[in-house]
């Protein structure tokens, strides 16, 4: 039953759209094309129950890919303009693919939303379809292909078979129709349809009727072409020259510069042409009208062609010019501009603010002044486009005024009407800033009671004045004295000349400086208007103000506790007049100010002596032995007064080695002061007992540990050999040094720290190192690496990108040593290769700390740096031999002695050292036992030492007169500079040291 109801219904379909084309085939020939075309269109939009209805012309020159709009029902003007030109390669719209396609096509007709846009409300705009409109579109065929095509915009449902055949057969009616009157005898001596260019019959009559014609201008050729609409728009007989100058001569001579200008920019940019002129016709007539055209471009991106179209703008324009009469000569400021933003109209007041008339007209009004206004361009697009009126206020950059301006969009663009608002909004300003004025002044005390709370020292307290009291006052300078001794000192200034803070400096507090006198001694301000009344006052002081480079003073008095203890001044550039209210403030921030800075000079007292106490108890200089040159940099806590417990030392030893140290007692304050006092003198003690690195943390530990059990201090004990070039560490709880090599590598031993001394038990591990001449080794306390914002292993890894930087690379390299192993002098009158290298440690020093360290950065530790470059001792330097058991040792060892002295040079050292070497020996042979070693240094000094295999420590005895031995032991320490005894693996070490004559220095 559906089956043939459906059946029947398709048939009735079928039958109704045979009727309607025989309803076409009755349409008599008289009728011209475009009614032709429009029974058509209203037969189709009939038939598939759409709403609309379009005809699109291929109306552009051979080859074009130009579609436009020639004939349309059922559709609003701005639905319209979505549709009016479209190109059959770029718009993915129904009636470009089915020209481009040949075919049928059904397609939703949503692509035409992009090109109308939303509304600013949100809302769909009039110039949008349904949501679920569609397009159903066959090409109108001619010999050479498709040159048309014929559109109906209906629901959301595809059309039927049957409405897809009718649509078809309209448009081959339409098509054989057209045929038949392109070769009628009123049309002969025009091409077919299929071959016109714009301007041909089906389009021709509307453009006559819309007073509008289309135009093509070959590039290459020059040659002009019109149609026959344009034709008569321009008054122009048909056996007119087809060449460029034709249309050129038709222009008024006055908008020629403007037209060409155009058209070469729209050549020069590849862009689409636009211009308003006017034309004066054969006939003797001028009218204005509007052309615009599109480039065609060759396969190489030249123009070839310029197509386009031209419209009667005449009537248009004299009514605007009426209404521009009207607006020309209001008060306010009024410009219109187009779609395109140029500006088409502006009055008088508006030349004054955007331009003259005669150099702003057609062009973009963002070109001007307007494009400097913030944000103006942004809210005359939102205003445009959302079809709305918009005021705001603007401050126009040509005069420095404020405007409020309108926005009106108008079909043809946008007008602008500006009103001077600047007396209004000042008014307003001054009311606002007048109730701000009250508020304001209450917080200001606030943040300056605040801010002064906060200051600790003397500088703090001026900085915070400085940053709270001049700006709101628009002073420009301060200076604070304070008494002492009877004379009043500058302790901060702001803004001064140092001429006159010299000449002011160190003053009598009560006679010879007036003004001042006057001011601490009757504890009253002094408010100076001008520089002229300064000299009136105190004509003694008459140069004063030109050596300040001021003009205007509050001298305050500083008065805390019932003292005066200074004075204040703050001053401006300018003569100032001083309100009441204005002296009532600067009185009462003295006040405050006097009471801040006595509590910053009793800190600034209290520090300055903890710092003097902790420079005691470390070491004033650096030794400077031949093994290592060293620098050293202490920087106390930049916050707090209490003093810290980091200390360092450089300790020479025996044998040319020596003994880096580095520690820090946790806390702050005169006990942790004194503990490290403790710690500093015991590590010269263990060290000059010649203890390894272990042994020493050992004692220590003890000596932290009677302390008390909250008493814990890390410790870091280096001892360096330059003889073997090994270096034993050991550390408790420390951080690890760092070791840069020669090669400007960076090492981190990799070893596990001991806990700190007083929190563990011995024994405490050592490593050792075996670190080549010239490496440096840099030793820290935790204030270098470790901050609130960083953790130690961070700051360890920032401090070695320091020193392996380019810079760092340059100080850390070791310096040429041009005599190796040569003995250098000691004191002050060192070589010149070891003063350059301490200069450069020095530096390095210095880039170590502002790097980890920057100045603006408060730190809540002490800081200590070490730094030390190693030397090792070249084998030339050194000579050993084994020795026999029994007395014949003592011999040998005085011949070894005596060989090696001469091959060095030091013939004055012979008899000397024989002596020593051979008591030496003679006390292993007597009291010790074998192996014995003799071994000879060349150094800064001379070192001579003999090793056993005993551990027994000799002294020295004090032998009778009637004794017949005892007496060796005193013979050494007589003949040598220093001698002692060490320790050794194997037993102990005697060794003696003799300085080296100058004159016996070897070359």
């Amino acid at each position: 039953m559906e089956q043939r109801r459906g059946t029947d219904t398709a048939e009735r379909s079928r039958s109704w759209g045979d009727e309607r084309l025989s309803l076409l085939s009755a349409v008599g020939a008289a009728l011209t094309d475009r009614e032709v075309m429009r029974h058509a269109l209203d037969q189709a939009v009939s038939e598939l129950g759409g709403i609309a209805g379009l005809v699109h012309w291929s109306c552009g020159p051979a080859g074009s890919r130009q579609l436009r709009l020639v004939l349309a029902s059922g559709l609003p003007l701005p639905v319209l303009r979505a549709w009016e030109e479209i190109r059959q390669d770029v718009a993915p719209l129904a009636p470009a693919r089915a020209v481009r396609d040949g075919r049928f096509v059904w397609i939703p007709a949503a692509a035409t939303e992009a090109l109308a846009g939303p509304r600013e409300d949100g809302r769909p705009s009039s110039g949008i379809l349904p949501a679920a409109t569609t397009v159903a579109s066959v090409p109108l065929i001619g010999p050479d292909g498709p040159v048309g095509a014929l559109s109906v915009l209906t629901g959301p449902w595809e059309p039927t078979g049957e409405q897809t055949a009718f649509l078809q057969a309209v448009g081959h009616w339409a098509e054989r129709r057209l045929a038949r009157s392109a070769a009628g005898p009123d049309e002969g001596d025009e091409p077919p349809w299929w071959q016109q260019r714009p301007g041909g019959p089906v389009l021709r009559q509307s453009l006559e009727a819309a007073k509008a014609g289309s135009w093509e201008w070959g590039v290459r050729t020059g040659e002009m072409r019109w149609d026959r609409a344009g034709l008569t728009l321009l008054g122009i007989p048909d056996s007119y020259e087809r060449r460029i100058e034709s249309w050129i001569d038709l222009i008024h001579p006055e908008d020629v510069p403007r037209v060409m200008a155009a058209t070469e920019q729209s050549l020069r940019e590849r862009s689409d042409y636009e211009a308003e002129y006017r034309v004066r016709r054969p006939d003797g007539t001028t009218g204005w009208v509007q052309s615009r055209a599109h480039l065609e471009l060759d396969e190489h991106g030249e123009p070839v062609r310029m197509v386009g179209k031209v419209w009667d703008t005449t009537e248009s324009r004299m009514a605007r010019e009426s209404v521009g009469q009207a607006l020309r000569y209001m008060s306010d400021a009024f410009f219109a501009v187009n779609r395109e933003w140029r500006i088409t109209f502006l009055n008088v007041e508006a030349e004054r603010l955007v331009g003259p008339a005669g150099e702003v007209l057609g062009r973009p009004l963002w070109e001007g002044p307007a494009g400097d206004v913030p944000e103006l361009e942004e809210r005359c697009r939102r205003a445009a486009a959302g079809g709305r009126p918009a005021g705001f206020d603007i401050r126009w950059p040509t005069d420095g005024r404020w405007y409020h301006i309108r926005l009106v969009s108008v079909p043809d663009g946008l007008t602008a009407y500006l009103t001077d608002v600047t007396d209004r909004r000042t008014r307003a300003a001054r009311r606002a800033e007048a109730e701000r004025a009250g508020a304001e002044q209450a917080a200001r005390i606030s943040e300056l009671s605040n801010a002064l709370a906060d200051a600790v020292t003397t500088r703090d307290v001026v900085d915070v004045v400085a940053a709270h009291v001049l700006p709101p006052f628009g002073a420009s300078g301060l200076l604070m004295l304070c008494l002492e001794g009877g004379r009043l000192n500058v302790v901060g200034s702001v803004g001064y000349p140092l001429p006159f803070l010299r000449r002011i400096d160190g003053v009598p507090a009560f006679e010879g400086y007036r003004l001042l006198n006057e001011v601490l001694g009757a504890r009253r301000p002094y408010f100076i208007p001008s520089a002229e009344e300064y000299e009136r006052l105190f004509p003694d002081l008459a140069g004063n103000p030109a050596i300040a480079h001021k003009n205007a003073w509050a001298v305050l008095p500083l008065t805390a506790s019932g003292n005066a203890i200074g004075t204040c001044s703050i001053s401006f550039d300018e003569p100032r007049r001083f309100s009441a209210d204005e002296r009532t403030l600067l009185t009462a921030i003295s006040g405050m100010v006097a009471q801040a800075l006595a509590r910053a000079r009793l800190y600034d007292t209290e520090h300055a002596r903890a710092q003097a106490l902790q420079r005691g108890l470390l070491p004033r200089a650096l030794p400077t032995p031949a093994a290592v040159t060293s620098t050293v940099r202490y920087l106390p806590a930049s916050s707090g007064t209490d003093i810290g417990g980091d200390w360092y030392d450089v300790i020479p030893l025996s044998a040319e080695r020596v003994a880096l140290v580095i520690g820090d007692v946790m806390g702050h304050g005169l006990a942790e002061a004194a503990t490290m006092g403790r710690l500093r003198t015991a590590v010269h003690t263990l060290a000059n007992l010649e203890l390894p690195p272990d042994e020493v943390l050992a004692h220590l530990n003890e000596v932290v540990s009677d302390l008390g059990d909250d008493s814990y201090a890390t410790c870091l004990y280096a001892l360096y050999d330059p003889v073997s070039g090994v270096c034993s560490l050991a550390r408790a709880g420390h951080p690890p040094p760092l070791v840069v090599r020669p090669d400007g590598g960076v090492e981190c031993p990799d070893s596990v720290p001991d806990p700190p001394l007083g929190a563990t038990e011995p024994p405490f591990t050592t490593v050792d190192l075996r670190l080549p001449d010239g490496s440096l080794l840099v030793l820290y306390t935790d204030g270098l690496v470790e901050s609130a914002t960083r953790d130690i292993d961070t700051g360890i890894a920032e401090c070695a990108q320091v020193l392996t930087s380019e810079r760092g690379r340059l100080l850390t390299s070791p310096p040429p040593r041009p005599h190796p192993g040569r003995p250098e002098q000691d004191g002050p009158e060192q070589d010149g290769p070891d003063r350059a290298d301490h200069e450069r440690l020095d530096r390095l020093c210095d880039l170590l700390v502002g790097a980890m360290l920057p100045a603006q950065q408060l730190t809540a530790d002490d800081t200590a740096l070490l730094i030390a470059r190693l030397h090792g001792l070249a084998p030339g330097n050194i000579a050993g031999w084994p020795l026999p058991e029994g007395p014949v040792a003592a011999g040998l060892a005085r011949a070894h002695v005596r060989e090696q002295l001469t091959a060095w040079g030091l013939q004055e050292l012979v008899a000397t050292t024989e002596l020593l070497a051979g008591e030496l020996v003679a006390n292993v042979v007597r009291h010790a036992r074998g192996p014995t070693q003799l071994r000879l240094i060349r150094s800064r000094s001379l070192l001579c030492e003999v090793s056993d295999a005993s551990p027994t420590t000799p002294r020295i005895r004090r032998a009778a007169e009637t004794d017949e031995g005892g007496r060796g032991l005193q013979l050494v320490s007589a003949l040598s500079q220093r001698w002692g005894t060490r320790y050794t693996a194997e037993g102990k070490c005697i060794w003696t040291e003799q300085p080296i004559p100058r004159t016996g220095t070897p070359s």
